[in-house]
């Protein structure tokens, strides 16, 4: 297991079910971190590592601000947009100066010659390795990574709380979003626990394999 240790100064990790105000889970959920780690590492198939295991925690109490924004919106043909009743009010909560930690364990990966966890300690420590597109964000394209370090034994900094699965837990975060109808999207249950070591690998959200899959 590995850990990175991020800072990301705006960021929204929108709720599922939000609407008119996009609300935001206090911490990345595993499906958005995932998708951070294929990036970093500059793969574009998101199928690649399908079974490894991700989680997030966070090392501060972000501030969570609210910001007001007008959207363009077609009701009336006959009015320019972003015009009158083309117009509309956007609301959207951000994280602000979040400092989290992300863990990635490749164990129960299906067979492969080149991990997640390893292809992830390659690109921090030979960055020029890696052939990818667009900035490293952490979520939406905006909201971009500022700082990151590899903890290659994953051992969090002090005062770190990760999201981690139970039966009981007050968290439900998506681990695969399906993102045409959202009926394959899957989703695991835990909670926010403190910890000051390395986390248990079982209790870290697994990204599931494809139907059919062992």
């Amino acid at each position: 297991m590995i850990a990175l240790e991020l800072t990301v100064p705006v960021a929204c990790w929108r709720k599922g079910r939000a609407r008119e105000l996009v609300e935001t889970e206090v911490l990345p959920p595993p499906a958005t971190c995932y998708g951070a780690l294929l990036s970093l590492v500059g793969e574009q198939d998101r199928e690649r590592h399908r079974g490894c295991r991700v989680t997030a925690g966070l090392l501060n109490a972000p501030v969570i601000s609210t910001v007001l924004r007008t959207f363009w919106r077609t009701k009336n043909l006959k009015v320019a947009k972003g015009n009158g009743e083309n117009a509309g009010p956007d609301q959207q909560q951000l994280v602000i100066d979040a400092r989290l930690v992300v863990w990635c364990d490749s164990g129960e990966e299906p067979e492969s010659d080149a991990p997640l966890e390893a292809r992830v300690v390659r690109a921090m420590r030979d960055p020029g390795s890696v052939e990818r597109t667009g900035a490293w964000s952490l979520g939406e394209s905006t909201h971009l990574i500022n700082d990151a370090r590899l903890l290659p034994e994953g051992r969090p900094p002090a005062g770190c709380r990760a999201f981690l699965t139970t039966a009981t837990g007050v968290l439900t975060l998506p681990v695969w979003v399906d993102h045409v109808g959202t009926r394959g999207s899957r989703y695991a249950v835990g909670g926010l626990e403190a910890l000051t070591d390395v986390p248990e690998v079982r209790r870290l959200p697994r990204i599931p394999l494809a139907e059919g899959a062992g």
